[in-house]
Parts: C-alpha cells; sequence; structure tokens
C-alpha cells in the first residue's frame, strides 16, 4: 500500500476569529451532503513545497467537517524524482529534452505506484505531474471520482512535455487548476475547479510573531537587524531566480551600503536538482557576507521563515514562472509589501502599488526596493493592505470551501 502521513487535529471553529462565522457556516453547509465521503489525496512527498503544507492542514479540516480524508505519497527514486523534476521544468516551458529512457522511468513508478493504492474511495485527488499516470495504471475501480490537480503553470508547455503527460491528465473527470490560463492546450474535463492556493493562518510560519521574538530568531543566523534586510523565501529553483535577487540586491547595496540580503529555502526530497542549484546561487554570491543563504538543513523550518518575513524590511519574491507563489502570500499576510515577478498567479496576489510592486527585471526590483527601504510609512500602509488581501482571498477555509463545492457538484 502506498505510505500514509499521518496529521495533526486541526478545527475549523479556531479559524472564527480570522475569518469570521459566515464562512464557517457557509463550509459547515456544503460539507453535510459528504458527511463520511471517502477522500484521499496523493501526492510526491510529505516535506518541503507549498503542496505539503497546504495538505497539511486541509486533511485534518476536512476530517473535522465530517469527511473521512487521509493523505498517501508515492513512492520514488532519485531516477523518478529527477525525471519529474524536467518534467515540472518542461511543463513550464523550460527547453529541455524528454527522452524515451525518462518516459519509460515515468511510467514503471506510476504502474508500480498503482499497484499499491490499495481501498475504495468516493474522491481520489492526485496531485501534479508525479503520480499523473496513477488512473491509466489503476483503473477507475477504488474511486468514484478521480480528480487531477495542477499546482503549475501549463498555460505554454514545452510540447513535447504536454503530449507525453496530456493523454494521462485528460482521463481525470475532474482538474483543479490555480488559474484558468493555466490548463494546458488540448485537455477537456467534465468538471473544471479554479482553486488558487492558500496559506494556514494557524500554521507555526504564519501564526501572528512578536517583532522582538522574530528579530531575536533571525538574529541567531548572524544578522544585523539594526541595518535593513531584504528576503526572498524560496526553493532554490532556476523559476525563482535567486541569481537576480542577488544582482537586484547589489544594485540596492550601491546606494544603500548596509543593506542585507537573506535567501531562506527549504530543499525538498523530490527536488534532486536543488542541490546543484543552491550551489550555484553560493558561488553568484562570491564572499560577500551580507548575503545570508539559508535552508532547512540550517534548522530553519516554518517558524524560523515566519520570523524572517516578519523581521525583514523588504520580502521579495523576483519569480520568473510562478504557479501561484505561496511564500507570496505570507509575506503578505505579515504585512508586508511584496516586490514579486509579473508573472503566473504573482498579480493575483500582488496588486501593483497597493499589496507591493510588480517587476519585470532587476533593475526595477532594485528600484522598488529601494523605494521601499526610504519611505518606511507608505511601505507599512501598503502592508495592512495586504494582510487584509490575503484574509479575504487566501486563507486555508476557502480552500477547504473550494473542495466541498467541487464534491457537491460532482456527487
Amino acid at each position: 500500500m502506498l505510505q500514509r502521513v499521518a496529521v495533526e487535529e486541526k478545527y475549523l471553529e479556531d479559524y472564527r476569529p480570522i475569518v469570521g462565522g459566515e464562512v464557517l457556516e457557509e463550509i459547515q453547509r456544503l460539507a453535510r451532503g459528504l458527511k463520511d465521503a471517502r477522500i484521499v489525496h496523493i501526492n510526491a512527498t510529505a516535506f518541503g513545497g507549498g503542496v505539503a503544507e497546504i495538505l497539511m492542514t486541509l486533511i485534518p479540516l476536512m476530517r473535522d467537517v465530517g469527511l473521512d480524508a487521509e493523505w498517501q505519497i508515492i513512492e520514488g527514486s532519485d531516477e523518478f524524482f529527477n525525471v519529474t523534476k524536467a518534467s515540472h521544468n518542461g511543463l513550464q516551458g523550460m527547453e529541455i529534452p524528454l527522452t524515451e529512457e525518462m518516459k519509460a522511468i515515468w511510467r514503471r513508478y506510476n504502474e508500480h505506484n498503482a499497484k499499491l493504492l490499495e481501498g475504495e474511495y468516493d474522491y481520489i485527488i492526485v496531485h501534479d505531474p508525479q503520480p499523473a499516470g496513477l488512473l491509466h495504471y489503476h483503473g477507475r475501480s477504488g474511486g468514484k471520482h478521480w480528480i487531477w490537480r495542477c499546482h503549475i503553470d501549463t498555460s505554454h508547455p514545452n510540447p513535447d512535455y504536454w503530449d507525453f503527460y496530456a493523454p494521462y491528465i485528460d482521463i481525470y473527470e475532474a482538474a483543479v487548476f490555480t488559474m484558468e490560463q493555466y490548463v494546458g492546450p488540448g485537455v477537456e474535463f467534465e468538471h473544471l475547479a479554479i482553486v488558487p492556493p492558500t496559506i494556514d493562518p494557524l500554521s507555526p510560519k504564519n501564526a501572528p510573531i512578536p517583532t522582538e521574538e522574530a528579530q531575536e530568531v533571525v538574529s541567531g543566523f548572524g544578522i544585523d537587524l539594526a541595518r535593513p534586510l531584504i528576503t526572498q523565501v524560496s526553493r532554490f529553483d532556476p523559476w525563482k531566480d535567486p541569481m537576480g535577487v542577488i544582482d537586484a540586491y547589489r544594485l540596492v547595496k550601491a546606494e544603500i551600503s548596509e543593506v542585507q540580503l537573506a535567501l531562506v529555502g527549504s530543499m525538498a526530497s523530490d527536488d534532486p536538482e536543488g542541490w546543484y542549484f543552491l550551489d550555484k546561487t553560493s558561488r553568484h554570491a562570491g564572499e560577500d557576507d551580507d548575503i545570508h543563504i539559508l535552508h532547512n538543513f540550517h534548522g530553519v523550518g516554518g517558524y524560523e521563515v515566519g520570523c524572517f518575513q516578519t523581521a525583514s524590511d523588504v520580502v521579495i519574491q523576483k519569480s520568473t514562472r510562478e504557479g501561484f507563489g505561496l511564500v507570496v502570500t505570507e509575506g503578505l499576510w505579515k504585512g508586508k509589501p511584496v516586490i514579486g515577478g509579473n508573472v503566473g498567479g504573482i498579480p493575483l496576489q500582488v496588486i501593483d502599488g497597493k499589496t507591493g510592486f510588480l517587476v519585470d527585471t532587476i533593475e526595477a526590483c532594485a528600484e522598488k526596493t529601494l523605494y521601499l527601504l526610504q519611505h518606511p510609512d507608505e511601505s507599512r500602509i501598503m502592508g495592512e493592505g495586504a494582510h487584509e488581501h490575503v484574509r479575504k482571498n487566501f486563507l486555508i477555509t476557502r480552500h477547504l470551501r473550494d473542495y466541498l463545492d467541487l464534491f457537491n457538484k460532482m456527487k
């Protein structure tokens, strides 16, 4: 059988002070007709990345409203995850080869995992390209309704990758995408739901952290908070453009010499390419002691990330391709205007000039960083609007509601 992921209990009622009673009542109404429905979410990893963070809260909240929900992860190896990382990049448009050997590895692992999927479920939700072949190899037995959840931007995929994956994806009854324009060419589903990702406002990373406490934690990593701090939180990945952030920081440093940069990431178990790109980023940083490159192997977990976002003067997410960008949501929730790449799901969150700034170049990123550092009052006002924008649109309760709505439509 596939490995089950244990999750802590969470209670919908705890979110009432944040989202209000009307939101909770709508969720409970949608859940009534789904009582005891058997749900399984299947993805590639329980650690690192936004999908795992969402499921860590979504599963227990589904249980709390009366669903029989669980989370399982597929088996894989470095050879499989190297293929799926390339697929992630190829499906987002990168020009990289897809060989017959890569296809064979992906098929072999999906066929293997399909044999491990046991039990009877009302809804099976398969997340992203890694396990997308489960329905093909398992067949519809065991699942009344099959849903493919795509967390990446497949609007302009590399045709070699899309042509390979599309037949496996097209057979799902329903699909969930972050934005309508992310739906790749030539696939159709009986049910299509547009569900932007969300954060858990009560998680250690996103619960309020007193400024003094956050500053103490960040100082423990060798950062001088008497001086300005710029932070980007992301995986070490070419799409996140950490080297472009370093270049923007250097332009800022030419104007404000005391500025510091923190690049804070997490190394995920399904991302072997990340280690290569971490090394590349470190070499680009060179001998500059004011650039701090940190990740979970330095003891940076969710709480510490929250501290960095809280204590930073400027939060950046200079992605060149971004399915959504939960780290943008997190920064906005901390009351920080975010400087984000003008791509993918970031403009859903960063309303240019109101909750942050959208940028297309290194120079623009540096210019807006300087503006926020030099105008702290405007930065604070924008940050207040940023927090409220997330409260209304991008909290986990909305995510739960959207899934319940889809399940009801598929009944």
